[in-house]
């Protein structure tokens, strides 16, 4: 018979260990399974709003993050052709008092790895690694997850299995059959440089966003300053899944052979480069089956032009636990009250971030009345055009945890 306080959850990424730590939160015991030997260094830097980081410190890791984020002041939106400031968007401690959290960046490794320290000196999650889910079985106690693990079929029971487990989700295909992920025509590329390589100007506490034809060009610091994280954009059909694919240097630079000497200075300075082409969705996923659903890039992944695929999927562990938390006397009602919870938010950021990338990549005239169209606006009413997803509350769940 499955424990009734015993939650499956596939995937130890930002998502999966997110889900673990809240449902330990709620009072729940948490088997996480993960495909990978080991937790190791991937992924580029990301940003996080309040919405994400008022869910990261109600859980207790603001003392362990410290040494690794960094507040950005702003963000400096500069023109990719001439090199000059279109707007500077405020952040900093503005934004802190407005949200009750601040803004950070961070490397995704070093989250990881600070989430999954949190959820290994938690005693009522267990992390079992090298475990890859392969099916599942829903019955009336709840769900019996099969996983390969050392080349043998484990079982785990549970009263529920959450799918954590990525754009290429193996519980979602289990669910029901869903059209493959969009290719969106875009490739990703990332370095990381030390901050010493990089003008003064450059370096600065804030989030620079540079906006051309065809690509735009994203730096901060990372790692509390000492490196600069580098993601360039740009249009292609190379299509391969995975994070890591090695890239020519000689071509991302040819990408950005017409921009501002400052801007290719930038792009030349990494001797290496990795890639990963972009995927999303349009369609927002609602619709569980029983006592299993989704979570993060298994259920809506997105494109990363609102900077918001991280803080999403923290979101949803937290409305996931808080759900269980409330209605766990009837799991399937709390995963369905789940998913009703987060589907028009969701759908919002995913149509908000496709559409962001459009205007990015304006060019011509148009992209001469965008960038006057912003400078315009000035910096404090773009910020206000994002409130929607800044003012986010956290669930009941988390609200006695001091910010």
């Amino acid at each position: 018979m499955a424990d009734r306080r015993h939650v499956v959850v596939a995937g130890a990424g930002v998502a999966g260990l997110t889900a673990a730590l809240t449902l330990a939160r709620a009072g729940y015991r948490v088997s996480l399974l993960e495909q990978a030997a080991q937790l190791s260094e991937t992924g580029a830097g990301i940003q996080l709003a309040p919405n994400a980081t008022g869910v990261l410190i109600a859980l207790g890791l603001r003392e362990r993050l410290a040494p690794c984020v960094l507040v950005p002041e702003a963000i400096r939106v500069l023109a990719g052709g001439s090199g000059r400031e279109i707007v500077r968007i405020p952040l900093g401690e503005q934004l802190e008092r407005r949200y009750g959290a601040p803004y950070w960046v961070i490397h995704r490794a070093d989250l990881q790895a600070a989430l999954a320290a949190a959820a290994t000196a938690e005693p009522d999650i267990a992390l079992w690694l090298k475990a890859h889910v392969e099916d599942f079985t829903a019955h009336a106690q709840g769900v019996t997850v099969q996983a390969m693990r050392d080349g043998r079929v484990i079982d785990e029971r549970g009263l529920a299995l959450i799918g954590a487990d990525g754009v290429w989700s193996t519980v979602a295909t289990r669910i029901r059959d869903r059209p493959e992920p969009i290719f969106a025509h875009r490739t990703a590329w990332r370095a990381l440089i030390p901050a010493t390589q990089v003008p003064a100007d450059l370096r600065v506490p804030a989030v620079h966003l540079w906006l051309g034809s065809g690509a735009h060009l994203v730096h901060y610091p990372v790692r509390g300053g000492r490196l600069i994280n580098i993601v360039a954009i740009v249009h292609g059909e190379w299509r391969e899944t995975g994070w890591s694919a090695p890239g020519a240097r000689a071509e991302i630079i040819d990408h950005f052979s017409w921009w501002c000497a400052a801007a290719r200075a930038l792009i030349a300075t990494p001797e290496q480069w990795l890639k990963w082409a972009l995927y999303h969705r349009r369609d927002t996923f609602h619709d569980g089956s029983g006592p299993v659903t989704l979570i993060g890039d298994a259920a809506h992944p997105m494109l990363p032009f609102l900077a918001q695929g991280a803080a999403m999927a923290i979101e949803d562990a937290a409305t996931l636990a808080d759900m269980l938390h409330r209605y766990g006397d009837d799991p399937v009602d709390a995963l369905r009250g789940y998913e009703g919870a987060r589907h028009r938010r969701v759908a919002h950021a995913q149509s908000a971030s496709q559409h962001q990338g459009a205007i990015y990549g304006l060019h011509g005239l148009q992209a001469v009345l965008r960038n006057l169209g912003m400078r315009a606006m000035g910096g404090e009413r773009l910020l206000d055009r994002q409130h929607w997803l800044y003012s986010w509350q956290l669930p009941q769940l988390l609200r006695n945890s001091p910010l």
